[in-house]
């Protein structure tokens, strides 16, 4: 089954874990831009080295970049049946350049899927993760500010995919195989 999807939602709403079981469910690669930064600063491309000189200052990498990454990688064999975008378009910007590189393709993307969540259970979240994995510079200071970062420049992205018709929203509270369960429908929904 063909499928080419934008998986939406704030820090700690579970996009990556659901990311990838998605991806296993529908045949497709789940392609996340920071494994997209982390393989071209590995790999030395020009493209990683352009982005290694943003992030050795801690800035962030311009969408002229990250749009540049995302067309390279989208242009890949293994995503000709599709694909499912977690971490991009996080903008206006992003999401008209997103459509530029699926004509390009000659491709269409068949819908956007956000995971939503209560701000303070996801706070919860990622502190109890930050706890587990040691992650010292996430407390809840930083988690908090980082889901205002999401809620200034990615939301609207959703607004974007709302506007055209092209987004379904799905609770992403509860148990992992219950979230995997309503996405599976909504995705499903998307693709009849």
């Amino acid at each position: 089954m063909s499928a080419r999807l934008v998986l939406l939602g704030p820090p700690g709403a579970g996009k990556g874990t659901q990311a990838v079981r998605l991806a296993e469910r529908f045949g497709v690669p789940a392609i996340s831009t920071g494994d997209i930064f982390r393989a071209n600063i590995k790999g030395g491309t020009e493209l990683g080295k352009l982005a290694q000189s943003y992030t050795d200052k801690g800035e962030l990498v311009p969408d002229s970049v990250t749009n540049d990454m995302v067309r390279d990688r989208l242009g890949q064999e293994d995503v000709a049946d599709g694909f499912l975008l977690d971490g991009y378009p996080r903008n206006v910007a992003q999401v008209a350049e997103l459509k530029v590189i699926l004509e390009e393709l000659g491709v269409e993307l068949d819908g956007a899927v956000e995971i939503t969540a209560d701000a303070e259970a996801v706070v919860a979240r990622l502190l109890k993760r930050a706890e587990i994995e040691g992650r010292v510079d996430d407390n809840e200071d930083v988690i908090r500010h980082r889901l205002e970062v999401y809620a200034e420049q990615t939301a609207p992205v959703s607004a974007e995919y709302e506007a055209d018709g092209a987004l379904v929203r799905v609770d992403g509270l509860g148990d992992i195989d219950e979230v995997t369960a309503r996405l599976v429908e909504a995705i499903e929904s998307i693709l009849a």
